[in-house]
């Protein structure tokens, strides 16, 4: 059965989350980030780190927990190594760190063929993919990881959450192949903790073995849900367990104390990871037949999808067909779970809330 969605004015869905993190104690600039990255998300569909999600976040573990710092500034350490940065974030807004850190790994990008920026004393950026798909837009190759804010996903074969959902993300400058970044991007768990807040909203049940329950028992209801699992048995394991080593390498402290109460001495903050390579930078030039790198990559992706493969989907390829829904939609597409929930983020920012007879219905 289809669902219904309600057609939010961006600017209005801005304006509302902008004043939401104001309200917290954050700064016009950081708030503004974190606007233009909750409409990001909204924009291509990803409901499980939208606005609702970052807002809630904040709430437990953010500034209302301790684990971010409004108005924080970031300290741009030593390194001596001239494409590579390291950075504490001293408990900054995530969203607006990322943003400072992938325009910093573009300029050394552009400079160098490659930038790197690590960041240590971090509060979780949400979406990872959003912010390769910005660089690859503007044409670059881009990278990123991190850990999570807390240790939720069993390792494979275990029973205690000692990782992160810890997500990777990729993006690639493939707009003038075939119209769009392939962005891929996905959490080292069969679902994001988000994903079960959705379905516990939206009264769905999980698919089968994404979740345990207190007893390390395989469960489907989202009531229920005490840890993850990781996707692909050992393999997403081995994936999650990267970023835990690029969190240990960086100077994060031990997973199964992020954002919890820790010790005098501890730490409890993630870590971020970026690198942009300039398309450029690995171009050895021997293409087949003479093509340009651009002619070659098309050719390499339709290669892909031909022999019979024709129907199968590129990374990013849904994100982008959302986006172009929401654009002919004129506005930004919530459920009616969506709206009751922005509603009461209204009304704690003292307004009256939103009625779902105030906005119109997508027409399909």
């Amino acid at each position: 059965m289809p669902e219904t969605f309600y057609i939010v004015p961006a600017e209005k869905h801005s304006e509302l989350v902008s004043l939401a993190y104001q309200l917290r104690g954050y700064t016009k600039i950081e708030a503004a980030k974190a606007a233009r990255f909750s409409n990001l998300a909204s924009e291509h569909g990803i409901r499980t780190h939208n606005a609702i999600k970052a807002l809630h976040l904040d709430e437990l573990f953010g500034s209302g927990g301790g684990g971010c710092v409004p108005k924080a500034e970031i300290e741009v350490l030593k390194s001596e190594f001239a494409a590579s940065q390291v950075w504490d974030a001293n408990k900054k807004l995530g969203q607006a760190t990322a943003y400072d850190a992938m325009d910093a790994a573009i300029l050394m990008a552009e400079k160098y063929g490659i930038g790197q920026v690590s960041v240590d004393n971090a509060f979780h950026y949400l979406w990872g993919g959003g912010y390769v798909m910005e660089a690859a837009k503007r044409g670059y190759i881009a990278y990123t990881n991190c850990t999570a804010a807390l240790a939720e996903v069993v390792p494979f074969m275990g029973k205690y959450p000692t990782l992160g959902t810890n997500p990777h993300s990729w993006g690639f400058p493939t707009t003038d192949a075939v119209g769009f970044p392939i962005v891929i991007d996905w959490a080292t768990s069969v679902i994001a903790m988000g994903r079960v807040q959705q379905f516990l909203r939206e009264g769905n049940k999980l698919p089968a073995n994404a979740a345990v329950d207190i007893n390390g028992v395989p469960t489907t209801d989202p009531n229920m849900v005490s840890a993850l699992m990781p996707f692909g048995a050992h393999k997403g394991y081995g994936l999650s367990l990267i970023n835990e080593l690029f969190g240990a390498f960086i100077g994060g402290s031990l997973p199964t104390l992020r954002s919890r109460d820790v010790s005098e001495g501890e730490k409890r903050t993630p870590t971020f990871y970026f690198q942009v390579i300039h398309p450029d930078s690995i171009n050895c030039g021997a293409f087949a037949k003479g093509r340009t790198q651009s002619e070659n990559i098309k050719l390499v992706i339709e290669d892909i999808l031909g022999h019979g493969n024709e129907n199968c989907l590129l990374p990013g390829q849904l994100e982008a067909e959302w986006a172009k829904r929401v654009k002919a939609a004129g506005g930004l597409l919530f459920s009616e779970a969506e709206i009751i929930a922005l509603s009461k983020i209204s009304k704690e920012c003292g307004g009256t809330g939103w009625q779902l007879n105030q906005f119109n219905k997508e027409s399909v």
